[in-house]
């Protein structure tokens, strides 16, 4: 048997908050979001949901964004269908705010008798087999809810772009330290590797076109996206597992938690292969569930020689 696994503590202790007065005005609004995550959570779908139709009205260049994004992955559908899933999306990322402000600061007492998690015996055996686990999924508006609730049933690390405020990264990070056995910023590769070697539980979500780190163009609803190479790598060098991890908000409020199957042979000797493999089943994940998607990022800004730009 493998020994157990022992969750690391963050690559480097939390330093004391920002408290300077340039900082203050930051703070007001932490304080702000802070008190918004204690309200009951019917009051945050509410409230969430209107937001979410006032930014579908006001954000135009955005909204421009996720029309671009939905005509050219579903042509298939009409105009109405498309314009209906953008509303349905922007009420969606509505509710998305209010519950990163919970996941982070609030309590989800509530929500757990709510929450189904299906699949966790596949992660659970990856680990018995002495295996680390990289649980790959997509920018959806719940990956944060539901990343705190995936924590009552396995210690999980987060992978994470830091934010580029010194308040919201201390306060952010801090709530998420909540409930993550470890945060690691994109830069913090080896303690991540040590992590996964470890035999930890590694969330990762390399769905989006960054400037940094190794990528290949793969399709991605039948578009060539430009995506990280990072699951393969990380793969490879820490002989973890790689899992799908697929959440959903229901109607209702309640939550849908899914660990899918180990991928087979991964990573292989293709990188490109490999992503490809991780981009297909993102896409899977979100054709189940198309209006929780984060559509309103730019995933095809940058696009191979030749190919029409999306985004005028």
């Amino acid at each position: 048997m493998p020994p157990p696994f022992r969750p690391l503590p963050p690559t480097l202790p939390l330093p004391p908050p920002p408290l300077a007065p340039r900082h203050w005005p930051v703070w007001i609004g932490v304080g702000a979001l802070w008190l918004v995550a204690q309200l009951p959570w019917s009051i945050q779908r509410a409230l969430g949901s209107a937001l979410g139709g006032l930014l579908h009205r006001t954000l135009r260049s955005r909204r421009r964004v996720v029309e671009a994004n939905l005509a050219l992955c579903f042509p298939e559908r009409d105009a109405a269908w498309r314009a209906a899933l953008a509303r349905e999306n922007f009420r969606a990322l509505g509710v998305g705010l209010f519950e990163f402000a919970r996941a982070w600061w609030g309590s989800v007492e509530t929500l757990r008798p709510t929450m189904r998690l299906a699949g966790i015996e596949h992660l659970r055996d990856a680990q018995a087999a002495g295996r680390g686990v990289i649980l790959v999924s997509g920018h959806f508006m719940t990956l944060e809810i539901c990343g705190r609730l995936l924590c009552d049933a396995v210690p999980v690390a987060g992978m994470y772009r830091p934010h580029d405020t010194e308040v919201m990264e201390w306060a952010v990070k801090r709530g998420r330290l909540r409930y993550a056995c470890a945060m690691f910023g994109r830069d913090e590769l080896r303690p991540a590797l040590r992590h996964l070697k470890q035999g930890g539980v590694l969330w990762f979500a390399p769905d989006q076109d960054t400037l940094r780190g190794d990528n290949v163009f793969v399709p991605f609803f039948g578009e060539p996206a430009r995506s990280l190479t990072s699951t393969h790598q990380l793969a490879r060098m820490s002989g973890a597992a790689v899992l799908a991890f697929f959440h959903r908000r229901e109607a209702d409020g309640s939550y849908t938690l899914e660990v899918k199957p180990p991928f087979e042979d991964f990573p292989g000797t293709d990188a490109a292969a490999d992503t490809a493999r991780v981009m297909a089943a993102i896409e899977a994940m979100v054709r189940q569930t198309p209006a929780q998607y984060l559509w309103l990022h730019k995933r095809f800004k940058r696009r191979p020689e030749g190919a029409a730009p999306v985004y005028e």
